[in-house]
């Protein structure tokens, strides 16, 4: 059949003219940025993970403000705006000022002061604070043109981000970075309009220390959708979109729809609030035609690794978490464990809230975060993760013929053969080993499952079967299997509709790896 012409992605493009002017695909936001514009408030700082479109709104921002009315024909701000404006624009692109030390931090910040000042056409006063020369330039900008100053600074704590973990180099950076930051209260009269992204909050920045008028929009519900893609934008400015990603991957537009909600929706930055797709992975599944993951595949960062071994999180501890607003959106500073880093970075999200106790509830958003995150943490427990991927595919393709008992028998024989690691002389290393396996085979696994009687030690469930595992360390898989009878864990899911089988699995520590198992359909396997 005849496909319609469709736009081009903008894959990686930031710009907000570029993909105007480009002719590529963009997802309306310009009703938020005319809001955003017209309120009481002149500061306005907003919170997103990375890769989540803040760029690329800050851009908006940007030309909206220089006036440029040409670029927004056809979208939802053309209709509101009547006087287009023209204000004198200074933006700063912080997410380049990483991995420096506080001289070279300083000499980035001094670059982008003197690019805002060729820009503006303002010649540059001999300063040699860069809070000097931000003030310096301020007032020249309005001198110059006349009117009121735009400050626009994107991915504000980008800096200081990658050393949160860190006590030697964090206090240093951070002082480069509120010094900078200082003149934005001063300078108020000469303000119009002042915009921050970023990742994290920061308590001691002095743009949370000091401009205490500044609105926090990250949790706003009327802001809940600035940035990513509802399935709405999605069904109604890419339906054409859909249909030929649909052909391409020879299924329905609704399956691939429930694909693409799996991998990248699930999303809410307050409550309550529409499905909010990774806009990163979105346009790079629709480019490219495939499902697979884009946004943890363009990196995973050191901190968020780092923090998690620093507050000693097991993989099965990432998700499900009940709490209170006061301990997820708060300054990574004052953070007493990793939930507020793991929220504002987006491997947790909103997933419920209830308003009587005041809790939300947290957890991993979807397929594609929650398989970036066990590729990463694998390499804890398996330092070789290279022949990984085949044990999966291998595994996987018996799990789904139902065979547990060939599936065990090629993990019994990775296990055996991959080099050793620390800690695996307690239970609970092995059950987040199977933990993270099945979940990077793509199915629902909990573990500590709790029943009337105990708790399960893992349960898996494949879409055909629901698996109760109990996990022994230097014992027997008979005790194992005892355990779930005698305690009568099966009756905890009599009604899952699945045929429940449950399975005993002993492992040796001095070998690593399996050393025997028992399935309750009479197939037993040990360790040659």
């Amino acid at each position: 059949m005849n496909q319609p012409a469709l736009k081009k992605y903008p894959v990686g493009i930031q710009t907000f003219s570029k993909i105007r002017e480009g002719d590529y695909l963009y997802i309306d936001k310009t009703e938020y940025v005319y809001r955003m514009t017209h309120t009481n408030s002149v500061y306005m700082f907003l919170s997103r993970p990375r890769r989540f479109g803040k760029s690329l709104l800050t851009s908006t921002l940007h030309a909206y403000f220089e006036g440029r009315k040409e670029l927004f024909e056809g979208l939802a701000v053309e209709k509101l705006e009547t006087e287009w404006t023209q204000y004198p624009v200074l933006h700063f692109d912080m997410s380049l000022g990483k991995h420096m030390d506080k001289d070279a931090l300083t000499r980035y910040l001094h670059n982008l002061l003197q690019n805002n000042e060729i820009r503006l056409g303002i010649a540059a006063r001999e300063a040699q604070d860069t809070n000097i020369r931000l003030t310096n330039l301020i007032m020249d900008a309005y001198a110059k043109y006349g009117r009121q100053v735009v400050v626009l600074i994107d991915e504000y704590d980008a800096p200081v981000l990658d050393v949160v973990h860190e006590d030697r180099d964090l206090p240093a950076l951070r002082n480069v970075m509120r010094n900078f930051y200082s003149p934005l209260k001063a300078c108020d009269p000469y303000l119009r309009y002042v915009f921050l992204t970023g990742i994290t909050k920061f308590s001691q920045l002095s743009i949370f220390s000091e401009l205490n008028n500044i609105q926090n929009i990250s949790m706003t519900k009327e802001y809940a959708a600035i940035c990513g893609i509802t399935e709405e934008e999605m069904r109604t400015q890419m339906d054409a979109d859909l249909d030929v990603f649909a052909d391409k991957l020879d299924t329905t537009k609704e399956n691939l729809l429930d694909k693409l909600k799996s991998y990248y929706d699930g999303y809410h930055f307050t409550w309550p609030s529409p499905d909010i797709y990774n806009p990163y992975s979105l346009m790079n599944a629709f480019g490219e035609g495939e499902l697979n993951s884009y946004w943890f595949g363009s990196g995973t960062p050191t901190y968020l690794i780092e923090m998690l071994r620093k507050y000693q999180v097991a993989p099965q501890q990432i998700g499900g978490r009940k709490v209170r607003q006061e301990n997820f959106d708060v300054p990574i500073e004052r953070m007493t464990n990793v939930t507020p880093l793991l929220y504002q970075s987006g491997y947790l999200t909103i997933k419920d809230y209830a308003a009587f106790a005041q809790l939300y509830t947290l957890d991993i958003p979807n397929r594609e975060v929650r398989l970036g995150l066990m590729s990463n943490l694998i390499q804890n427990y398996v330092p070789d993760t290279e022949p990984v991927g085949t044990l999966l595919g291998l595994m996987a393709e018996q799990l789904h013929n139902d065979n547990m008992d060939e599936a065990l028998h090629f993990l019994q024989t990775f296990l055996s053969t991959v080099p050793y690691t620390d800690n695996t002389d307690y239970e609970g290393h092995y059950q987040q080993v199977l933990y993270i396996i099945f979940s990077l085979m793509g199915y629902y696994v909990d573990v500590e499952v709790h029943t009337a009687t105990g708790r399960v030690d893992v349960v898996m469930r494949t879409a055909h079967t629901l698996y109760i595992i109990e996990v022994k360390l230097n014992k027997s898989a008979a005790e194992a299997m005892q355990q779930i009878d005698l305690k009568h864990y099966d009756e905890r899911f009599a009604l899952c509709g699945l045929p429940v089988v449950k399975v005993g699995v002993n492992f040796d520590s001095e070998r690593h790896t399996i050393r025997e198992w028992t399935i309750d359909n009479g197939i037993n396997g040990s360790l040659l």
